[in-house]
């Protein structure tokens, strides 16, 4: 089996189907077939059984899922050694951060950053999930939490103020008593800006889950309900009030981090240090002093 052998696998074993592995890979759900065939046919062996709607790892592919995985630790690692000496400032540079910080702190950002270095092309991923950065699903990531994992070089870039909005249709004290609120889906709610949206209105009902922040904000602008917000944004958002301005900014530590094989490559510096200066000076973001 060679490398791609290998990648095409794991991803089918990871993704359990042919399109979430062509999507992985980044490739056609038709390639990822052709790739499939084209192994079993060099291998001579069945390592994934084909089930109504995906596929299943065979009772030899268990045994060689460990092995693989660990081959692919080392080829990764060997690629990170290569890449991160690099030295040229243009080329490819993946970012992953959840959508509350992509649109407005950190195209702005990579927006100073095309000026100074036009070579360098930046591929954002907004996503809710923590993109591995030891896997190289992403070089760098920007995220409302800490990072774990002794390969991450990680930093406390700032934090993030949030407060309650909603229409002025709920600015009367009359109006909060029989508050509706606009939260996320089950698999968002221990978030620490639902737990404590909840808190603040424990007796409401819900009128509207999403994970969108778009949806949320044109949700709370209708009227539907009152939300928790990044003040940074929402202050400039026409149709939205600030709520209970008397109680205290929830806040949310802002961590930048690089896995350390990858953190001194001149292009990847470059992106980290734009995205740093842009927090520093936006207004609405509470960056600690250094």
């Amino acid at each position: 089996m060679d490398w791609d052998d290998l990648r095409t696998f794991l991803a089918i074993a990871r993704h359990g189907t042919l399109s979430g592995a062509a999507r992985a890979l980044g490739v056609t759900q038709p390639t990822m077939g052709r790739r499939l065939a084209a192994m079993e046919s060099r291998t001579g062996a069945r390592l994934l059984q084909r089930l109504p709607g995906r596929f299943a790892l065979t009772p030899l592919g268990q045994s060689v899922l460990s092995n693989a995985e660990r081959i692919e630790l080392e080829v990764l690692s060997a690629e990170r050694m290569i890449t991160g000496r690099d030295v040229a400032l243009e080329g490819v540079v993946r970012m992953t951060t959840v959508d509350t910080l992509a649109a407005q702190l950190v195209v702005p950002a990579l927006a100073a950053l095309q000026e100074r270095h036009p070579g360098i092309i930046v591929e954002l991923v907004p996503d809710t999930r923590s993109l591995s950065l030891s896997k190289r699903e992403a070089d760098i990531a920007l995220r409302l939490s800490r990072f774990e994992g002794h390969e991450v070089v990680a930093r406390k870039v700032g934090s993030l103020a949030l407060g309650l909005y909603a229409s002025p249709k709920w600015l009367e004290a009359e109006a909060l008593v029989e508050a509706r609120v606009i939260t996320v889906l089950d698999d968002q709610a221990h978030l620490p800006e639902a737990k404590w949206l909840h808190a603040q209105f424990p007796n409401a009902e819900v009128a509207l889950r999403s994970n969108s922040r778009d949806v949320q904000v044109w949700a709370a602008k209708s009227g539907i309900g009152i939300a928790a917000f990044a003040c940074y944004y929402a202050e400039e958002e026409p149709g939205l009030v600030r709520l209970k301005q008397d109680v205290p900014n929830l806040t949310r530590d802002i961590w930048l981090g690089v896995h350390s094989d990858m953190r001194d490559m001149p292009r990847i510096r470059a992106v980290m240090d734009a995205v740093i200066k842009t927090l520093r000076d936006r207004k609405g973001v509470l960056v600690p002093v250094h």
